[in-house]
């Protein structure tokens, strides 16, 4: 999800842890009658047990056969692996429509498609973007078996979304391309760095670049109340040519078009894992001056066309093979306190996950709305010109 590969807030709890889209009109009003054999409706389920448990909500959702998702890239925190463990488990098609959009695109893609078959069924949103989707009416409350193991801090309380998985702020680089790669925000701004220096998306509509604002802000003297600093950062970038435009993804990490990107630490890991064998030497640092997490949130749309087969991907989402395969795309998952307390926790794969000194701390929702308010009237007189 970009950010344009941004989908990219996150929300307070422990961590143990491009353009709009084309919306065009088309496509039947969904049938949103999925039931259960005794006719409960999958459509207003607020848990599995509302349509008689986990085996009536697998046969409804087999019925309706797929599922429609958007912004949901394959190399993003082990999506691939999630996606096709999700179709061999149940045989219930994942179609995913423009991978690489923002967290905004999929906001935009639910309010303008409302009452087609072509909505989104399924929400990944950053988590200020979650926030602003459940104010606008879009979410619909669910809460998955595991819900009272999510740490409070991390869950709307109606259940509308739920965090899934997150991870810190970095900065990946390539070693080949720069002699010496930064390690803080305040090296960013060397002269050497002239054009290299790129964020995962626009930050006023992904959130990996609305967590590369809010870091810089927290190194640059700012706090979760003001962002205005990491703007003010971006601008100087912008203003000395280190600063470039492209919005960095996987491929422009392979190509070497982007050779410093901020973006989250599960992605530059993973980056570093992928593109080792063809040759690019991926680097990645967690800023010390800007130490900033963040988690990705889960939720359904109120108006799903496969309204059980939505419910469905929560619960594997949130179950112990779900969440473990976050663990594996080196994403800290929200339950990851639960699992190791119960001992079904990949130790393998958490050992694996880049090492920060120190416990993290989260914005407020309303820290975060004022965030995104600032950075809207700011952001693009900051990087213009």
């Amino acid at each position: 999800m970009t950010v344009s590969l941004p989908r990219t807030a996150l929300l307070g709890g422990s961590l143990a842890v491009v353009a709009a889209l084309a919306l065009s009109a088309c496509g039947a009003a969904p049938d949103k009658a999925s039931a259960t054999a005794d006719g409960k409706s999958a459509a207003t389920a607020t848990s599995a047990a509302d349509l008689g448990g986990m085996d009536a909500l697998v046969a409804a959702a087999k019925k309706e056969g797929r599922l429609h998702a958007i912004a949901l890239p394959r190399d993003w925190a082990n999506y691939g692996a999630l996606i096709d463990g999700f179709e061999k488990k149940y045989g219930i098609k994942i179609e995913v429509e423009n991978p690489d959009g923002s967290s905004q695109d999929e906001i935009n893609a639910v309010t303008s498609r409302k009452g087609q078959d072509r909505a989104p069924d399924v929400l990944d949103l950053g988590s200020s973007f979650a926030l602003s989707a459940a104010a606008q009416g879009l979410l619909a409350p669910y809460k998955v078996v595991a819900f009272d193991d999510i740490p409070a801090g991390q869950k709307d309380p109606q259940a509308r979304w739920y965090n899934d998985y997150g991870g810190y702020v970095s900065i990946g680089c390539d070693a080949k391309r720069v002699k010496e790669c930064p390690t803080t925000f305040k090296d960013l701004l060397k002269p050497e760095y002239k054009g290299q220096v790129a964020l995962n998306g626009n930050p006023t509509k992904a959130g990996a670049a609305f967590g590369g604002v809010y870091a810089a802000a927290l190194a640059a003297g700012g706090s979760f109340d003001d962002i205005q600093p990491g703007i003010d950062f971006f601008g100087k970038l912008k203003k000395n040519g280190n600063f470039t435009p492209v919005e960095s993804t996987s491929a422009t990490v392979e190509q070497g078009e982007t050779p410093i990107s901020i973006d989250w630490d599960y992605l530059n890991a993973g980056y570093a894992d992928e593109f080792k064998s063809k040759g690019v030497d991926w680097k990645v640092a967690i800023p010390a001056d800007g130490r900033y997490a963040q988690y990705y949130s889960q939720a359904i749309n109120k108006d799903a066309s496969h309204p059980a087969a939505a419910r469905l991907w929560q619960e594997y989402l949130y179950s112990a093979e779900g969440q473990n395969l976050w663990l594996k795309g080196y994403a800290r998952p929200a339950l990851m306190p639960a699992m190791e307390k119960a001992g079904t926790l990949d130790q393998a794969a958490a050992a694996k996950l880049p090492e920060v000194d120190g416990t993290p701390t989260f914005p407020s929702e309303a820290q975060q709305s004022k965030a995104k308010d600032v950075l809207g009237q700011g952001w693009g007189k900051a990087v213009s010109g």
